[in-house]
């Protein structure tokens, strides 16, 4: 069997049981994964539903360009579909949004305009407001407006709702979902509902979002709008494809909670899933005292952690954020750029010689010594150099008539108090053994440079 092009691989994504990260949850949790759809998001479903109601209306004609403000995802659905169908496409995007995201876009033929974010929907600069100028002036163009078009909730409602039902065998009790666009909950949680109207639909928002706040008061308050880093959840308007009617609960998530429990997912569960995802489980755990055992849960997991290397998985970026604090940076942190390093180690039975070569071509202080590849010994810089003034023969001698203990072993979840107590004047340094079975030398200059960042 083969598909005729890449459109047609779109839906049927997997339900995947939680184990780590929703431990002290009740109820089993559901991952749907919709990473697996071609353009790896669940986006790839209502950007190709608006684009086939578009053909049927009239509103796009052959050769024509395609105009949408996308915070990544959305473009990337709408290029899959431009690609095979013959469309241009010109996508506005805010410059909080992700470079991989763009990149993304760009590799797949769109055109990509950035928009400062920190400025309102009805301001000109707004990637909102400049996807529709650009409606007016290119001739044969279409914006397709995912957050008021209402095929956006329509694809959810054929294709998402009815896959979990039937996947869950009309178990599930709570369907989970971050909501931006809010076309997967509302399309989704619509079809659900009329399956079994005690089904429970929790909205996830953000900080710096309006959603919550209207739901449970009726009130757009400009108040509640500020920046904030997640992305994919949360809005500063109020698209017509959030049905607020049939949300039973909205919860908001910090930028921080969302941010490292995407980091968790990847590392806990081996499901590689972006910020939204994170901010959807951290939005479920502070619910989690209305869960029962017997409930059954289902959480979209919306797009691919590629697209957030550069920032959520980046140790740099997520420290530079406040996210981690130093007392949380652990040996995992202090050798995240020593990743691709080999360790300089020198054997027991060469000379002095070759120390001091290491040293200076290597530009280190610390070797550590091996004896058929087991680590033996330390010898360091001061100890080399204090013996070769003092009698410069040396230099012909075995290195273990001058090696040291060998410095202590931790793993990579150590913490780095753990390691600053190991280092003194009998340690100066300590290795970190990671699961491969590789090591990586620590120093005190390491952690002073981590702790300065």
């Amino acid at each position: 069997m083969w598909y005729n092009n890449i459109l047609e691989t779109i839906g049927n994504t997997p339900l995947v049981k939680l184990n780590s990260v929703t431990k002290d949850v009740k109820a089993t949790v559901l991952a749907k994964i919709e990473t697996v759809n071609p353009g790896n998001s669940i986006k790839d479903r209502m950007a190709l539903q608006m684009v086939v109601d578009a053909e049927k209306a009239g509103k796009i004609k052959p050769g024509g360009t395609i105009i949408e403000g996308t915070s990544g995802n959305t473009g990337m659905g709408l290029a899959l579909a431009c690609i095979v169908k013959g469309y241009k496409l010109i996508c506005t995007m805010s410059d909080k949004q992700s470079k991989e995201k763009m990149d993304i876009l760009k590799a797949v033929g769109a055109k990509v305009i950035m928009c400062p974010t920190n400025v309102g929907p009805d301001d000109p600069r707004s990637y909102y407001s400049v996807a529709k100028r650009l409606e007016q002036e290119i001739p044969n163009s279409y914006y397709p407006n995912q957050y008021d078009n209402l095929s956006n909730a329509k694809a959810n409602y054929e294709q998402t709702g009815p896959e979990i039902w039937e996947q869950t065998d009309g178990k599930i009790t709570h369907l989970v979902v971050g909501v931006g666009t809010g076309g997967t909950i509302s399309g989704a949680g619509k079809y659900l509902k009329e399956k079994n109207p005690n089904i429970k639909l929790w909205g996830i928002d953000t900080y710096g979002s309006v959603f919550k706040k209207y739901h449970e008061t009726g009130e757009f308050d400009e108040g509640e709008i500020y920046p904030y880093i997640t992305e994919g959840i949360g809005e500063d308007i109020l698209p017509k494809n959030v049905d607020f009617d049939i949300i039973d609960k909205f919860e908001k998530v910090t930028d921080k909670d969302g941010v490292l429990m995407t980091r968790r997912i990847a590392r806990e569960e081996g499901i590689f899933v972006g910020n939204s995802a994170g901010s959807a489980i951290a939005g479920l755990l502070q619910l989690k005292e209305e869960l029962k055992e017997d409930d059954l849960v289902v959480v979209i997991f919306h797009d691919h952690g590629s697209r957030y290397v550069a920032k959520m998985f980046n140790d740099d970026w997520v420290q530079a954020h406040g996210f981690i604090e130093k007392d949380d940076l652990t040996a995992q942190h202090l050798i995240s750029s020593k990743i691709d390093e080999q360790l300089v180690t020198v054997e027991q039975n060469s000379l002095i010689e070759d120390v001091v070569n290491k040293i200076t071509e290597h530009n280190i202080s610390q070797i550590p010594v091996t004896d058929n590849g087991d680590i033996v010994g330390m010898i360091n810089e001061s100890n080399v150099f204090t013996k070769l003034l003092s009698n410069p023969e040396i230099k012909s001698e075995p290195v273990k008539n001058f090696m040291l203990e060998p410095c202590p072993v931790v793993d990579s979840g150590a913490s780095i108090d753990k390691i600053s107590s190991l280092i003194n004047k009998d340690n100066s340094a300590v290795l970190v053994k990671v699961e491969s079975g590789k090591h990586y030398i620590i120093t005190k200059h390491d952690i002073i440079q981590s702790l300065s960042n």
